[in-house]
């Protein structure tokens, strides 16, 4: 193994792309035109929707597709591929299109997140790093979000780094933490790269250092008065850390006027332990200072302290958000739907014993209703490609897993989700900063019904397919994919 080689990500992809791009290319099929959507089949957890991410990092790798000469001579020295197709791959560069619904957006099971038009050989060698870094980002903005909602506007930071599988899973798993509604990140290349606040205090070794827990608490509140959080549990939390900590407040920060600081507690009753401590600095004169808790967090122990009365400020989250412990896997697929023929579109459907995984044919759009009444998300809703929907009357929707629910949705606005990404190879999409992301994410998510964003049994948001598609989609699956 080459450990100095430099990675191309154009490198990141199954075997099997290039082995079907090669036969693609032997058979002239290079310049069909194909259509895949990249959908998932459940949302992790069990919960009532998923949060889309990953698209900035989606821009950037299509941007700089392309084969340098050492990937050229290793795809040679395999023996299998047809020079020709080399010669092709030496100038290779994305020139399709590329639709998505914009990060930060609740999705749902089987609707595209992304839609890529583009040649059979380019289509297909995108497929896995666009799953890559989908499925990893929309994973952990998915959890953070559930995590964040469960704090009830608490502060929630990712404390995720050393617990991370890989250096991209703790830096871009900061950034989706981050619009899923995190408010800050312990990983500090995170803060360099995408501008995700980093913060921190200090470790039990800080404390350990010293030849006792008030020198080392005293010493840190001198050198940072302004951002003086104590871990108090590295001896005795309530016995020693606790006043320990009041005794280090009243000595060097009550002279300077300073009354912003806090605690911080990473083991133990969190319950017992944050009721008893706010107790005491309420007593003791600090009722400004912060408590923080950390440790093998997630949305369902946050979710139990705070009803069993935990007094907390902040959430420090690890392990729990940044491998997604609890279904670490976000089940994003990339499917053909459609190619082009002599000018026509022609629908393709993959069928299966499983029905979980028959897909929605044709190319397609999505739309979004939301009541203009309350400004709730009502319904989804996919159509074929040239379909439009009329939103100034009443409009009947159904859910396609059970079509005898029917739903007839009135004063509405149908909203368009997928916007342009890419068109011929250019990028036409104005990327908005991070701060915009997140902004949105949390605004989209507060549109859902309370209903639909519980965690256990959240209702069945209805995600409807128009007559003309489902009477496609049936015509194939009784011809056998034929129409």
């Amino acid at each position: 193994m080459n450990t100095n080689h430099t990675l191309n990500l154009t490198m990141l992809c199954d075997f099997y792309e290039l082995t079907m791009g090669n036969g693609y290319f032997k058979n002239g099929m290079k310049d069909q035109i194909t259509y895949f959507d990249l959908f998932f089949r459940q949302v992790p957890d069990n919960g009532g929707f998923a949060i889309a991410a990953g698209l900035e990092q989606v821009i950037d790798y299509i941007q700089e597709l392309s084969f340098s000469d050492d990937d050229l001579n290793y795809l040679r020295s395999r023996g299998i591929f047809d020079e020709g197709f080399l010669e092709y791959l030496k100038d290779f560069k994305f020139t399709g299109d590329i639709y998505a619904v914009p990060e930060g957006t609740p999705v749902f099971p089987k609707e595209p997140i992304l839609t890529v038009r583009a040649p059979a050989i380019q289509a297909q060698l995108v497929e896995t790093y666009l799953l890559l870094v989908i499925n990893h980002q929309s994973l952990i903005a998915t959890k953070a979000n559930r995590i964040v909602r469960a704090a009830l506007g608490k502060t929630v930071l990712e404390f995720g780094s050393r617990r991370a599988q890989g250096a991209d899973a703790a830096i871009l798993g900061a950034r989706a933490a981050y619009i899923g509604g995190c408010n800050g990140t312990a990983c500090t290349i995170s803060d360099q790269i995408f501008g995700v606040k980093a913060g921190g205090t200090m470790a039990h070794s800080w404390v350990q250092m010293f030849d006792t827990e008030l020198e080392a608490f005293e010493t840190y509140c001198r050198l940072y008065p302004d951002n003086a959080t104590l871990l108090v549990d590295t001896y005795n939390s309530l016995q020693s850390g606790v006043p320990n900590a009041i005794r280090a407040f009243d000595k060097v920060l009550k002279p300077l006027g300073i009354t912003k600081c806090g605690i911080r507690f990473d083991s133990g009753d969190m319950t017992y332990l944050t009721q008893k401590a706010r107790k005491m600095l309420d007593d003791a004169g600090w009722p400004g200072c912060t408590i923080t808790v950390s440790n093998a967090l997630d949305e369902r122990i946050i979710e139990d302290i705070l009803h069993e009365g935990a007094v907390v400020d902040a959430f420090g989250v690890g392990e729990r958000l940044i491998t997604a412990r609890s279904e670490p896997v976000f089940g994003g697929v990339y499917k053909l739907v459609a190619v082009e023929k002599n000018g026509s579109i022609i629908p393709k459907i993959k069928i299966s014993e499983n029905t979980a995984k028959i897909t929605n044919p044709h190319f397609k759009k999505l739309y979004r209703f939301f009541g203009n009444d309350t400004g709730k998300a009502i319904a989804d809703y996919m159509c074929i490609h040239d379909e439009t929907v009329d939103d100034s009357g009443d409009f009947l929707i159904f859910d396609p897993e059970a079509t005898w629910k029917k739903k007839v949705v009135y004063d509405f606005t149908a909203k368009e989700l997928q916007v342009p990404i890419f068109l011929n190879g250019e990028l036409v999409y104005n990327r908005p900063s991070l701060e915009e992301i997140r902004k949105y994410c949390l605004e989209q998510v507060d549109t859902l019904w309370d209903e639909v964003k519980r965690f256990d049994n959240p209702h069945n948001y209805y995600v409807d397919l128009s007559q003309r598609l489902w009477d496609l989609k049936y015509q194939l699956l009784t011809n056998n994919g034929r129409l």
